[in-house]
């Protein structure tokens, strides 16, 4: 009984006393002091932003075919006598070669003959042209005659006015006179006739002439001459062989150029247009139906091919070309545009296993490049949803909404400041990541210089 109250005596006087000591504690402690808190600096990568020298680009893609293409035919019938040793498929034949031959002696037969029948015909005029003059001297003898008989007519007719002589010699006299008038006027009918007798010779010499040159021609036709220099394509007859006339006999390929039909996006041509008229000072429009405004408009699009080799391991070699027009209409399945490039003399400089020469039906990557205009470029990857982030002068992130003229790879044209919107030249924006993104938020700028002279290079296509 007696512990009990203790006890109760004493958890009361524990409790008051450890009050006391929680109070003393409470009262004697320091106050606690306050920190302001604040973001921690973020470092990042960033360029300067300035207008470089910027070249729009583009590639395209197509084969290569020659730029002239001839499937020979065979102008004239007959046996083939003749081909050159070198006329096989991939060879290569001089300009003014002979490559083939047809049997000409048929033709030759018939140019004897036509000379024979020109021969003649010059003959018949030379004749004719003898005997008109003969007639002419016949005509004047007759005239005399006539003359002489007519003054005796007249004596006679006096004498028998006088009665001095019978009336028969009178009308002897007047039938030889008849006699020699009718002779004149048979001499002039003949004179008269010449002249539509040689106009019908001479038509039958130039008919003879014009034989003469066919045949002449169609010999020359048995020969058939390489006209310019090339590669020889599918070879269709041989030696001994009949050809008939309008036959193909081979396909030669033109070595002095080559044309590419290169495919572009429509969507990608527009801005190689815009950048490419660099001396374009109106908007006048252009008659394209006109071929010396459409020439004129290619040549004020100053642009730059550059071909390569799809898939080839030298991928360095590198062809220069130009665009020589386009082509009638857009593909409506891919949604291109062709762009015809002319490579000139694509068998030169060739450098076995590093540079070959460009062959038909080669694949080939065309890169299209504007010349350089001064322009706001930045990568890619400090585009974030239509906007990019800039660190300010005092150090802190700004987010600034910029408009986008138009990609190109990992390089972003954009436009000029325009009062909140855009960039100015010398500001500096951020390329690395960034996370989170609180805008004021304090930044520790790092200058990336390496990565600036890439962007310059990149702009001006320098890594191609």
């Amino acid at each position: 009984m007696r512990k009990i109250f203790q006890s109760s005596i004493l958890l009361p006087v524990i409790l008051i006393i450890a009050i006391v000591i929680v109070v003393i504690l409470v009262k004697t402690k320091a106050p606690i002091e306050h920190q302001n808190a604040s973001y921690p600096v973020k470092a990042v990568e960033v360029i300067t932003i300035k207008k470089i020298p910027f070249r729009a680009r583009a590639t395209a893609f197509g084969h290569v075919e020659p730029a002239t293409v001839i499937s020979a035919k065979s102008e004239v019938s007959g046996k083939i006598s003749y081909i050159h040793p070198d006329l096989k498929q991939g060879a290569s034949i001089k300009k003014g070669t002979v490559v083939l031959r047809i049997e000409p002696t048929t033709f030759e037969i018939s140019l004897d003959q036509s000379k024979a029948g020109l021969a003649g015909s010059q003959s018949s005029l030379t004749q004719l042209k003898v005997e008109q003059a003969s007639t002419q001297e016949a005509l004047v003898i007759a005239q005399k005659k006539l003359d002489v008989e007519l003054k005796e007519l007249d004596r006679l007719q006096v004498l028998w006015d006088k009665r001095l002589i019978a009336r028969t010699s009178l009308d002897a006299e007047q039938k030889n006179v008849l006699s020699l008038q009718q002779s004149v006027q048979d001499i002039e009918g003949k004179l008269a006739s010449f002249a539509s007798r040689k106009a019908a010779m001479r038509a039958q010499i130039k008919q003879s002439e014009s034989q003469v040159d066919q045949s002449k021609d169609t010999i020359e036709r048995t020969e058939v001459l390489m006209p310019f220099d090339a590669r020889i394509g599918a070879v269709s007859v041989e030696k001994d062989e009949y050809t008939p006339a309008g036959s193909i006999l081979f396909e030669a390929l033109g070595v002095e150029a080559v044309e590419i039909n290169a495919q572009l996006p429509v969507q990608q041509f527009r801005p190689l247009v815009a950048a490419g008229l660099v001396n374009q000072t109106n908007k006048e429009s252009i008659n394209l139906q006109n071929p010396e405004h459409l020439q004129m408009a290619l040549s004020n699009i100053q642009l730059e091919p550059r071909i390569r080799l799809v898939g080839d391991l030298a991928s360095s070699t590198v062809w220069q070309g130009k665009l020589i027009r386009l082509s009638e209409s857009v593909d409506p399945t891919r949604n291109t545009l062709g762009l015809v490039i002319v490579v000139e003399k694509p068998y030169e400089d060739i450098i076995p296993g590093i540079r070959p020469p460009l062959i038909k039906g080669m694949y080939t990557s065309v890169e299209i490049l504007a010349p350089k205009k001064p322009t706001l470029v930045i990568p890619r990857k400090a585009i974030h949803q239509g906007r990019v982030y800039v660190a300010t002068e005092d150090n802190t992130l700004a987010i600034r909404p910029v408009k986008i003229l138009f990609n190109q790879g990992e390089l972003v044209v954009i436009a000029d400041q325009n009062q909140d919107v855009g960039l100015e030249e010398g500001e500096q924006i951020i390329v690395s990541d960034v996370i989170p993104v609180i805008e004021g938020m304090p930044l520790k700028p790092i200058l990336e210089e390496s990565y600036q002279q890439q962007l310059m290079n990149d702009a001006l296509g320098e890594q191609f």
